[in-house]
This record gives structure tokens, sequence and C-alpha cells, in this order.
């Protein structure tokens, strides 16, 4: 029964985490800087940072329930 939620906080926590990693604004102006369209839609500064607290949260969420999963720790 345990494990079974924990596997369930687990998927959901990988879930989530690939979809906030897929929402981050990429870090350099790639193409778009040639044609200067880098910086036509910019976010706030609160919001990327509330975006990266909650992506580490769920990284290390994901990782330690990664690790007592593995382990076997958890009783069947």
């Amino acid at each position: 029964m345990l494990t079974n939620i924990i596997q369930g906080i687990w998927s959901f926590s990988g879930v989530a985490l690939s979809i906030l990693v897929l929402l981050h604004s990429p870090k350099g102006d790639g193409i778009g800087a040639i044609g200067g369209q880098a910086q036509l839609f910019s976010s706030t500064k609160s919001a990327e940072e509330t975006l990266n607290r909650v992506t580490w949260a769920l990284t290390v969420i994901f990782l330690s329930l990664t690790v007592v999963l593995s382990a076997g720790w958890l009783p069947k």
C-alpha cells in the first residue's frame, strides 16, 4: 500500500518535472538574435524565480523517491 502511494507520487513528480523543465525560458538568444527578435516576449523575474524553486523542489523529491524505491527500503 505504502509502496503504491510512493510510486504514484514518484510518477507524478517525474511528469511534473518534465513539464516544468519545458516551461523554462531559454537562456541564450539562439537564432532569434540574428533578426532582432530575441526580446519580443519577456517574462517577469519573479515568475522565473518561482519556476526555478518549484523545479528544484520537484527534482529533490523525484531523486529522493528514486533512491528510496530502488534501494528497497519500503515494505512490500
